[in-house]
């Protein structure tokens, strides 16, 4: 064993508690898939593991020598202006301060270093001048894309070597070539390796088991063997429990139905009676507590405005990003869309799909024109639309046309944001959690022009069905980019613009 947590309790707030006396072990060289639903705690596992956070109770024991380091779901906004060295040599840093590992100085020639995991995780800049930038150890975050940062933040934690390998979410962003790639090097890796993801497919391709997180009893249930299979035995254990319990319930209402006979007798009949009564409590004891299901978010429809009408976006030339030359080229374009018309773009990582949707949201080149009053709906994948300062209600409240504070909390409800959550502040939700929140704003903004930049990024994927239902109803004009084909396939799609074309 190389980690064990014992009767460990947390809480970020008094009345929201996460963990509830968990225990759990790994063994080493194994790979382990934590599960659960948006805001279970499948983050703050790491952040114990890491010493981010510490326990209320409860004790978290690693292996004594054993080095950690985790690959975080994003970039925090603060590191987004370092350079690639100054962010590599900041993990290190960071992990030496946290206690995770006693070797700080193996930073040194540390640019031998970023070259070699740099080309583990296939990002395709590694020795060459991007943009007019240098090479890749000068390069700002900020100027790479989502699916190369991702690749970055994957890195980070590989170049310390860890003898256990946390990684928070780390297939969002990324191209099909690239989770392929991570599929592979953690097939190969050769030590321990804890991975949140909701995947299935990725998951199912290396997991040796799980750890589930229950939401409701905040316990985490440990099963073995790979994603599906533990799946498969998560409902058999339900459909075990519900039998049983029917049975029980069975049995219970029949000794309350001989007590009220028997108490209708009177006399020595009492007694007998007394112990129907008594054979009854005992058996509602042995009454299990079945494990629920992860709750799923409600239908929902985004509304538009009543009088929407003619061309809502024109698109007649933009700027991307030639990965070949790796210089900024303009292209032209002859797109007009109106109405329930759903626009699809693709195109491998890097490539510009987030510049062009974030030149498309705020329409200030040439050649890229919204209609006049047209309210756009932008959900960007690194949720920088939204104010991590203000609280949940203040957020939802800020885009509604008119205030409603029934409607705003039926919505959220909606969207599983409880009646605690609309009171924190949307920086202290789980990433799951804020991509919630992003939807439901869309829904009380009522867009007549959306853009959806990874929308399924975070987001559990028992929810992913039912957003895509909703999208493939949006009635005003959308575009989109998603690199997760079985979501895409779901949704009405009457154009696609192919950026690598």
């Amino acid at each position: 064993m190389i980690l064990r947590f014992e009767d460990v309790s947390f809480e970020y707030q008094q009345e929201r508690p996460i963990l509830d006396e968990v225990s759990f072990t790994v063994r080493e060289n194994t790979k382990v898939t934590i599960m659960g639903q948006n805001g279970a705690g499948k983050s703050t596992i790491f952040g114990l593991i890491t010493k981010a956070l510490k326990p209320e109770s409860g004790f978290v024991h690693l292996t004594h020598g054993m080095t950690v380091a985790i690959s975080h779901q994003v970039i925090p906004r603060g590191e987004l202006t370092l350079s690639v060295r100054q962010f590599f040599e900041k993990a290190f840093e960071k992990a030496s301060k946290a206690g995770l590992r006693e070797d700080a100085g193996r930073i040194y020639d540390i640019d031998k270093k970023i070259d070699k995991v740099i080309d583990a995780v296939n990002l395709p800049t590694s020795h060459k001048a991007s943009a007019g930038q240098g090479k890749v150890y000068e390069r700002l975050m900020s100027s790479f894309s989502g699916g190369q940062q991702a690749r970055l933040l994957l890195a980070s934690a590989l170049i310390q070597e860890p003898d256990l390998l946390l990684l928070d979410e780390p297939t969002n962003n990324l191209d099909k070539a690239g989770i392929e790639h991570l599929t592979n090097f953690l097939k190969d890796y050769e030590k321990t390796v804890m991975v949140i993801s909701h995947d299935a497919d990725f998951l199912n391709s290396f997991s040796d088991g799980v750890l589930y997180l229950d939401v409701h009893t905040r316990k985490v249930e440990q099963y073995v063997g790979n994603y599906f299979d533990v799946l498969n035995q998560i409902e058999a254990r339900a459909e075990k429990e519900k039998r049983k319990n029917a049975q029980l319930e069975k049995e219970i209402q029949a000794n309350k139905d001989k007590s009220n006979f028997f108490a209708n007798k009177g006399g020595q009949m009492r007694l007998v009676a007394r112990r129907m009564r008594d054979k009854a409590e005992e058996l509602e004891e042995n009454m299990v507590e079945t494990r629920k299901e992860d709750k799923t978010i409600r239908p929902f429809i985004i509304p538009v405005p009543a009088n929407l009408s003619g061309d809502i976006l024109t698109v007649k030339e933009f700027t991307m990003l030639n990965l070949k030359t790796h210089k900024v080229t303009k292209r032209k374009a002859d797109i007009t869309l109106r109405k329930k018309q759903h626009l699809l773009l693709k195109g491998p990582n890097g490539i510009g799909k987030s510049t062009l949707l974030e030149a498309l949201a705020k329409a200030d080149q040439p050649g890229l024109k919204i209609s006049p009053g047209i309210t756009v709906g932008y959900y960007r994948q690194d949720f920088s639309t939204l104010n991590f300062e203000d609280t949940v209600h203040q957020s939802l409240s800020a885009v509604m046309r008119e205030p409603n504070e029934e409607k705003m909390r039926s919505v959220a409800a909606g969207f599983l944001i409880t009646a605690d959550a609309v009171k924190s502040k949307i920086g202290s939700l789980s990433e799951g959690q804020k991509g919630l929140v992003a939807f439901a704003r869309l829904v009380l903004q009522e867009p007549g022009l959306l853009i959806l930049d990874e929308p399924t990024n975070h987001i559990n994927f028992r929810h992913l069905p039912v957003i895509a239902e909703a999208l493939d109803k949006y009635e005003g004009a959308m575009v989109m980019v998603s690199h997760v084909p079985e979501f895409v396939a779901r949704i009405r799609i009457d154009e696609t613009l192919d950026l690598e074309k």
